[in-house]
């Protein structure tokens, strides 16, 4: 049952005729830093996918500009402005920067960065951009649980209460209902999972890692227990581990891996493969599970709780799915589609 909560205000209201902007507030970002925003702003830059899809899925005309050029397959579920947006890169992945030239000449007006437990990154963002003089806006995106109060934040932000609202109960919603279901699943009856990453299958996660957050939320058990020291993630493995995980799910949305799997042997003794439990994430237009984290997990953890446990958490999938593309990406998917999108 969603938890009677209000959507808390973080935006300070605050009209000024001087500094930088005709007409601007002052705001205090959720990290608690105060700052001064234009009072209407129409263009933001995310540093990140994540913080870019948040902007989105809040309203897609105030998309500065993209992170990396779109695919044919994300084109045909997202908005065709997109299409013409300029290409901006940003801080994410391993050694990633934005082009600096062409963020000055967009000129957004604020840039929103995704905050990943306080990481050196979000330090070097400000540094920067500084001498561009455009606000940085700092939002959490640690953990699926803070997406219901970012929504709320955007939406206070870019003048779109109720869309904001509305996507914070649909988040807040998921996350209690998944709670309810995943604490009456006995600890020694939870389904061992195996995310393989890699066209090989052999890179994974470690159990406590940001990128496979939905498994242990879809109340599974991540057989790669460890400590991840950083949040790139993509740790190799062996072989021989995954065969002493001996899992009983395995997930993945590598295409090759899975067009390799059925022709390699030493797959074939692992308990998920015996079952015909491997299942492919689905990954439109941005993956459910991970690779970037976004909005789309809101999807994904009900898509693995339950593939995991179709009993205890008898879902209408096509139903939910077709319910959650119209209210994040406006888009009216038939059964046909629907089926396709499930069936990767």
């Amino acid at each position: 049952m969603l938890k009677n909560r209000l959507c808390y205000f973080v935006v300070l209201i605050i009209m000024t005729v001087c500094g930088p902007y005709a007409a601007a507030r002052d705001i205090i970002d959720m990290t608690g830093r105060r700052l001064t925003v234009p009072d209407e702003i129409r263009k933001v830059y995310g540093t990140s996918p994540p913080s870019t899809y948040m902007v989105y899925a809040v309203d897609p005309g105030r998309v500065a500009g993209l992170n990396f050029p779109l695919n044919q397959s994300e084109q045909q579920f997202l908005d065709q402005r997109l299409r013409q947006l300029p290409l901006i890169g940003g801080w994410f992945g391993q050694g990633r920067v934005p082009n600096l030239e062409t963020l000055l000449q967009v000129h957004p007006d604020i840039i929103l960065d995704c905050m990943w437990q306080k990481s050196a990154a979000n330090e070097m963002v400000e540094r920067v951009v500084k001498p561009f003089q455009i606000p940085v806006v700092h939002v959490p995106l640690d953990a699926l649980a803070d997406y219901p109060d970012v929504f709320c934040f955007l939406g206070q932000l870019l003048n779109q209460q109720e869309r904001g609202q509305m996507l914070s109960r649909y988040a807040q919603k998921t996350l209690d209902e998944i709670a309810r279901v995943r604490a009456a699943i006995p600890e020694d009856s939870r389904v061992t999972v195996y995310y393989a990453e890699g066209a090989d299958g052999l890179s994974t996660e470690c159990h406590t890692s940001l990128h496979a957050q939905l498994i242990s939320l879809s109340g599974g058990k991540n057989v790669h227990r460890c400590s991840d020291e950083g949040n790139y993630g993509m740790q190799k493995v062996s072989m021989e581990q995954v065969l002493k995980y001996n899992p009983q799910v395995i997930i993945s949305h590598e295409a090759l891996f899975f067009s390799r799997l059925a022709a390699n042997p030493k797959w074939k003794n692992i308990r998920a493969v015996r079952d015909g439990r491997v299942y492919r994430i689905p990954k439109e237009p941005f993956n459910w599970f991970d690779r970037p984290p976004s909005f789309m997990r809101l999807l994904g953890v009900k898509w693995l709780m339950h593939t995991l446990y179709p009993s205890v958490y008898p879902l209408n999938l096509m139903a939910e799915t077709q319910s959650f593309y119209k209210l994040f990406l406006n888009i009216c998917l038939d059964d046909a589609a629907t089926r396709a999108l499930l069936q990767p």
